[in-house]
């Protein structure tokens, strides 16, 4: 599993903050019950099929639009945290358009949601 130092969340926050994106989304009432309801490794595993499905393929069906803004805390940090599509992750995570994300780089994208999701829980 590839970990996600404080140093390189640190960056990438300030990065996503200078974009407004970071401070633009917060988890809701219901989104913070589905958190507790089900538990960080349930909603790991949501995170790892959601980044898997849809936006692990070099090229993801409806790229741009695969993400919805709501109904899934999942959803919310993906796009708080720049990876909601490919052209953020290649702006905010410097991956590339066009090619396979590796294991590794699918890995950090969920350590990344789950991150921002943990910090986001009662605040």
């Amino acid at each position: 599993m590839v970990k996600l130092s404080d140093k390189d969340w640190n960056a990438l926050k300030k990065k996503l903050s200078d974009d407004g994106r970071i401070d633009k989304f917060i988890l809701g009432e219901p989104e913070q019950e589905y958190v507790t309801s089900r538990g960080i490794d349930i909603l790991r595993l949501h995170a790892a099929d959601f980044v898997n499905k849809r936006l692990a393929p070099a090229n993801p069906k409806n790229d741009g639009r695969q993400t919805p803004t709501k109904g899934h805390p999942v959803f919310i940090a993906q796009h708080a945290c720049g990876c909601n599509d490919r052209a953020s992750l290649e702006e905010f995570f410097g991956i590339e358009m066009g090619r396979e994300l590796t294991a590794d780089e699918a890995a950090l994208v969920v350590n990344v949601i789950l991150r921002w999701i943990e910090e986001h829980l009662d605040s």
